[in-house]
């Protein structure tokens, strides 16, 4: 076989590395190539060694209840390279009203499992609180999808969307909650919904079922990473790969028919000719490859939006940073006006980010209800970020370490809709054959999703 895939991101590597496989199983001959623009592989995974710190540009974990990620590890041989976070410290602090208020205990992203922390907590005013409960009595609803902001307003309320679900979605997907798909995003909650009616009814009896453990077991935290960063699952994969297989700094300007097969135009060196090609780039790469090869189908992809983001990391003495840092780090609200809209403690949440005596804080801006903020340049960002810690986290020293990555147009945001239009992006993809596709864009935005996305498109190929 002939397998050309396009996108050298972690979903282009787990296609590319799962054909290798199964060529392996079936003692079949494989004829892999991997083409990606950019000058390395990794996509948005980029991990950096500076000063005794360890900095992630970009995902800096990956979720072990979803299983493919860690399935592939343990294929890889690295499973003992995993490390867990340090769950002492397993706490989210919301910015209001320019204090910190740590998310109550029990707290299930969207709705309270626990009564006394959420009583006690001073994050949410009374009216809130008792509004909140109300869920307890609201009738179902009866849209098929709605907006997540939607469903929480009108199941818990303003205050649980304005200063717990829309910050934490922030957080998640950089995305506006008015926008983003219920169904597509956080289907568990529209199941809960449905069946229970109630979502805190219907969150405490899940939790007397089964205590959240995750599925992975008690050996892993729901969040995981390698030692050595997330680069080296990159790493690690591309040393599986065939000599000579990767083609960086080659950028693919079209797909064709070729026959039976399919033939990658390039804007450098010859064309490749393939009976198969996985597209595991980002949807709009994928509209613009395929445009004249099916225009409807090229148009779907099209429409899939997508928001630009950027990390701003710190490096800091650990006696210049005031706050006792005893939780993963802060989320921050829209109405707090802050460009910041998320800041993670990267050396409490994991071991070996910083040297002894120090802190690695990574911030977030931007995303798609504050992209204005990336027109200003890296020095503007740096002050930015450096006014919000300093208000929240009472930091006044500079900081002994600062790096900043833009992320332009790199994560697909799930609106209203989102299901239906994949569903047809994958009809009329399959009336293509020999043609899949592969990514973030379409059934989770997550590593261990587009893990799963790049190994469905491999044993597509495959016939399995």
């Amino acid at each position: 076989m002939k397998l050309v895939v396009v996108g050298g991101g972690i979903t282009g590597l787990a296609a590319a590395h799962r054909a290798v496989e199964l060529a392996r199983e079936r003692s079949a001959a494989l004829e892999l190539t991997l083409v990606d623009s950019r000058d390395r592989l990794g996509g948005t995974i980029a991990t950096e060694r500076a000063g005794g710190f360890l900095v992630e540009a970009g995902p800096d974990s990956f979720l072990s209840e979803k299983p493919w990620a860690l399935a592939l590890c343990r294929r890889l041989g690295v499973e003992h390279r995993l490390v867990r976070t340090d769950d002492r410290f397993r706490k989210v602090f919301v910015w209001h009203a320019g204090r910190l208020h740590a998310l109550p205990d029990g707290f299930q992203l969207l709705a309270p499992t626990k009564l006394g922390p959420f009583v006690r907590s001073g994050l949410f005013s009374w009216p809130g609180k008792l509004r909140m409960v109300l869920d307890l009595v609201v009738p179902r609803g009866t849209s098929d999808d709605e907006s997540l902001g939607a469903f929480v307003r009108r199941r818990l309320g303003r205050e649980a969307l304005e200063r717990v679900a829309q910050p934490l979605v922030a957080g998640i997907y950089t995305a506006d909650p008015d926008d983003l798909s219920l169904t597509a995003t956080m289907p568990r909650f529209a199941e809960l919904e449905r069946r229970e009616r109630s979502i805190i009814l219907g969150l405490w009896r899940a939790n007397r079922r089964a205590p959240q453990t995750g599925t992975s077991g008690a050996r892993w935290s729901l969040f995981v990473t390698l030692q050595n960063g997330m680069e080296e699952l990159v790493a690690t994969i591309a040393s599986r790969l065939p000599p000579g297989s990767v083609l960086l700094k080659h950028r693919a300007d079209g797909i064709e028919r070729c026959g039976r097969g399919w033939r990658v135009v390039g804007g450098l060196g010859g064309a490749l000719e393939a009976d198969h090609v996985i597209v595991a780039a980002e949807s709009y790469t994928a509209s613009r490859l395929l445009r004249y090869v099916d225009p409807a189908l090229a148009t779907l992809l099209g429409e899939i939006p997508y928001a630009s983001s950027a990390t701003v990391t710190f490096g800091f003495r650990r006696a210049d940073v005031p706050h006792p840092l005893d939780g993963f780090g802060i989320v921050v609200p829209r109405g707090e006006r802050r460009a910041v809209f998320a800041c993670t403690f990267s050396s409490v949440k994991y071991p070996g980010r910083a040297p002894e005596g120090h802190a690695l804080l990574r911030c977030f801006v931007g995303g798609a209800l504050n992209e204005r903020v990336l027109e200003s340049d890296d020095a503007a960002l740096i002050a930015s970020a450096r006014d919000d810690l300093r208000a929240a986290l009472g930091i006044t020293a500079g900081p002994v370490l600062m790096r900043v990555a833009r992320w332009t147009k790199a994560m697909p945001q799930y609106h209203v809709g989102h299901a239906g239009r994949v569903e047809t992006i994958e009809h009329c993809a399959g009336a293509l054959p020999g043609l899949h596709l592969a990514g973030a864009a379409y059934r989770g935005v997550g590593i261990a999703d587009c893990v799963r996305s790049g190994e469905a498109a491999a044993e597509r190929a495959f016939g399995v």
